[in-house]
C-alpha cells in the first residue's frame, strides 16, 4: 500500500523546472562596450563570440552562461583606435587572443531583477563580475540582454599613464538571439 501512495504522490508532485539549452543566432546577436577617450565617448563591439546558455527563467538557479570572445574582432570603426585595443597595452591579442565570462550562480533580487555572478577573464586577469539580466522567452526562441560595467584596469587594460585619457569605466552589453538548441 505505501509504495502505492509513494508513486501517486511522484506522479503528482510537480518535476523541478529543467533549464534549456540554447544555440546564439550569431547574425542577429551583438556583443559590445562603450567607454570614453578625451572626453567623448565611443561604442565597440566584438564580430566573434561564442556562447554555451543554459537558461530557464523560471528556475534561473539552474542556469549557466560561458562565453569565449575572440578579442582580435574588436572594432569600434576607427583603425587607429582599434590598433590600439588589439595591441599589447590593450587586448594584447598576440598573447591573448581570448577573453572569457562563465557564470557562479544566478540571484533573483526583491524587486525580480535577474543578475548572473561569474568570473570574467582577460589578458590571464580574472576578476568577479554581476551581470544584470533579461531573459525573454517565446517558445523555442529567445532573448537574452545582460549588461555590466567595469573598470578597464583591474584587467590591465590600458594600465600605463600614456592611458589617462581613457575612461576608467567601460559599458559591457550583449543582446542574443536564441533558438532552442
Amino acid at each position: 500500500m505505501s509504495r502505492l501512495l509513494w508513486t501517486l504522490v511522484l506522479l503528482i508532485v510537480p518535476f523541478g523546472a529543467q533549464a534549456r539549452d540554447w544555440q546564439v543566432d550569431a547574425a542577429k546577436s551583438t556583443l559590445g562596450f562603450s567607454a570614453v577617450y578625451d572626453g567623448e565617448s565611443f561604442d565597440g563591439r566584438f564580430a566573434k563570440f561564442t556562447a554555451a546558455i543554459r537558461y530557464d527563467a523560471a528556475d534561473p538557479a539552474s542556469g549557466r552562461f560561458d562565453v569565449s570572445v575572440d578579442t582580435a574582432s574588436v572594432t569600434t570603426h576607427n583603425d587607429e583606435r582599434d590598433e590600439s585595443l588589439t595591441g599589447s597595452d590593450f587586448f594584447d591579442v598576440a598573447r591573448f587572443p581570448k577573453a572569457r565570462f562563465q557564470t557562479t550562480a544566478f540571484t533573483v533580487g526583491p524587486d525580480g531583477a535577474v543578475s548572473a555572478d561569474g568570473t570574467l577573464t582577460i589578458r590571464d586577469r580574472s576578476r568577479p563580475v554581476r551581470l544584470r539580466v533579461v531573459f525573454a522567452e517565446s517558445g523555442a526562441s529567445a532573448t537574452l540582454d545582460v549588461e555590466t560595467t567595469l573598470q578597464r584596469t583591474d584587467f590591465d587594460l590600458g594600465a600605463s599613464s600614456d592611458w589617462s585619457d581613457v575612461g576608467k569605466d567601460v559599458v559591457v552589453k550583449g543582446h542574443l538571439v536564441l533558438n532552442a538548441g
